[in-house]
């Protein structure tokens, strides 16, 4: 059915309801209206009657069917007043007159009339043919005694017959309704569908359940605010992301108690398209976007992408691409120190060559059987070598503490310490390059951690620079915090973050002092050691 049948219908069944309502109204109304007309005029005609002189001289010795002068009196008020049924009786209740010959003889019905007591009423008594309105008036000699009564009845009217009595005004009230309410109905459906966008309410329906289906199934978060900042829409995955309760939809931001950094990314405009957010432990990329209707502003929606994997990917990626920028340019030295050998050969200087080997392979293969020899995960092992290039072409000195010790580790560890050692290596570098006697030392050992007796690995990266401000020591891990020149799209600021997110992920934590330099310490804790998985697997 459509809106405008759904309103029409409705607005009929109101007006039946009504209608029956006014009925039964009227009905009580029109009962209560003739009790209190008829029963007066009743009451007065039986006082004419109980007055009547012959009435109160003849009723004492009346005997019933004897006499006629009582029937004619009676029958003389019951025609005048227009009454349906006139009655005497005497004290004992006997009936002496009657408009009805079937009482003449009978007890006077009293019900609960208290008429022997000298008092006038009026109420309702069953008859033989119906209900009838009676008023019962005492008749009293000339002393003021009671000697009999006097009764005046009128036939009450049955239901149908007031119904009847009020059907025209029925009617007239019903077509009245009935017009009103399909008017009403009509111009109350125009309004609403103009509302709706011209939908009806079953397409409004699937339109919400569609729409709720999709936000819930979405893997991106959604979180939609009006004007007030009262979350309007928020799908499970941003309520997962921002660690918002089941219950946030029609909750204001500041009852939710949001990190204010994260409150003014969902309440502010944004110059780019994306901007990166450390969430608790996670990166997130939200992007903001206002709404408006009609030149009205009703809020904004914001979308939230978990970038936490990719930001770790691009790191490793990062480090990856520095490890074969470095082995390409060592490839190079290498191919310049064959050309040189190639030459000499040819010239015939033999010692020459054995002397130019022995000197270009001694300070490599320490470094590598070094290296090697305390770090037996390739993965890292590789990358330490490669930053030990990197950093004799800066100008830096880098050690690998003796105390070093790691064995093979498993995938995932492997390349969450090859993300934040990189990164750790880098940043050491950047402080260090161009100050004197530029230094950086590297300690990986395994390490217990707090309750965990499977340990983790923990690495120590210091070196002699300037240090970290004392008031920036947890502003430096803070995404967007730098105190570099700003990379392409102002992209600086996170790597500390993303290295401190990784750690926090694997049940650790990276934290830095200052010790003659910054000293930036990584702990990495598994619950199923990827340690001892590692060494079992060699």
């Amino acid at each position: 059915m459509s809106l405008a049948g759904q309103y029409l219908l409705l607005q009929l069944l109101i007006v039946l309801a009504v209608l029956v309502a006014v009925v039964a109204i009227s009905l009580a109304q029109s009962a209560a209206t003739f009790e209190r007309t008829e029963g007066r005029r009743a009451l007065l005609a039986a006082e004419a009657l109980g007055s009547n002189p012959t009435v109160r001289a003849l009723l004492p010795d009346a005997e019933p069917r004897v006499g006629s002068a009582l029937p004619a009196v009676a029958e003389s008020v019951r025609t005048v007043s227009g009454s349906s049924h006139v009655a005497l009786a005497k004290l004992d209740g006997t009936v002496v007159a009657s408009s009805d010959p079937s009482l003449l003889g009978r007890a006077l019905p009293l019900g609960d009339s208290q008429v022997m007591e000298g008092r006038a009423w009026t109420g309702v008594l069953p008859g033989s043919s119906g209900a009838v309105l009676s008023a019962h008036v005492p008749v009293l000699d000339d002393s003021g005694k009671v000697i009999g009564v006097a009764s005046v009845s009128r036939n009450y009217p049955s239901t149908i017959e007031r119904l009847g009595d009020a059907v025209p005004n029925l009617l007239t009230y019903l077509g009245v309704a009935s017009v009103l309410g399909v008017a009403g109905s009509l111009l109350l459906s125009r309004r609403v569908k103009r509302q709706t966008l011209g939908m009806e309410p079953r397409e409004i329906t699937g339109l919400v359940e569609n729409r709720e289906a999709m936000l819930q199934g979405l893997k991106e978060g959604v979180v939609a605010l009006d004007p007030h900042e009262r979350i309007t829409v928020a799908n499970q995955s941003a309520r997962q992301l921002l660690g918002l309760p089941p219950d946030c939809v029609g909750k204001k931001l500041r009852s939710l108690h949001v990190d204010p950094a994260l409150k003014i990314v969902l309440t502010r405009e944004q110059s780019d398209p994306d901007q990166l957010v450390l969430v608790g432990e996670r990166l997130v990329v939200m992007n903001r976007v206002a709404l408006r209707s009609h030149g009205r502003d009703i809020g904004s929606v914001t979308t939230l992408r978990d970038r936490t994997e990719l930001s770790s990917l691009e790191s490793e990626l990062g480090a990856t691409r520095t490890v074969t920028d470095t082995l390409r340019a060592q490839a190079h030295e290498f191919a310049n120190q064959l050309h040189v050998i190639s030459g000499l050969i040819q010239i015939g200087e033999y010692d020459s060559v054995v002397q130019f080997v022995n000197g270009a392979t001694v300070d490599r293969t320490r470094l590598n059987d070094d290296v090697t020899s305390r770090i037996e995960d390739p993965a890292l092992a590789a990358l330490l070598i490669a930053k030990a290039s990197l950093a004799t072409e800066r100008g830096v000195e880098l050690h690998l503490d003796p105390q070093s010790a790691l064995p093979r580790v498993d995938e995932e560890l492997s390349r969450d310490l090859t993300t934040v050692v990189g990164n750790l290596v880098d940043n050491a570098f950047d402080a260090v390059t161009g100050r004197a006697g530029a230094s950086v030392r590297v300690l990986v050992v395994n390490s217990a951690d707090g309750d965990n007796t499977q340990g983790g690995v923990t690495v120590t990266v210091r070196d002699n620079g300037p240090g970290v401000p004392s008031d920036s020591t947890e502003d430096i891990f803070r995404q967007g915090f730098s105190t570099k020149d700003p990379g392409p799209g102002d992209a600086r600021g996170f790597g500390l973050a993303l290295s401190r997110v990784i750690c926090r992920r694997s049940g650790g934590d990276l934290s830095v002092s200052n010790d003659n330099g910054a000293v930036f310490t990584a702990r990495f804790s598994k619950s199923d050691s990827g340690v001892n998985k590692g060494a079992h697997q060699r």
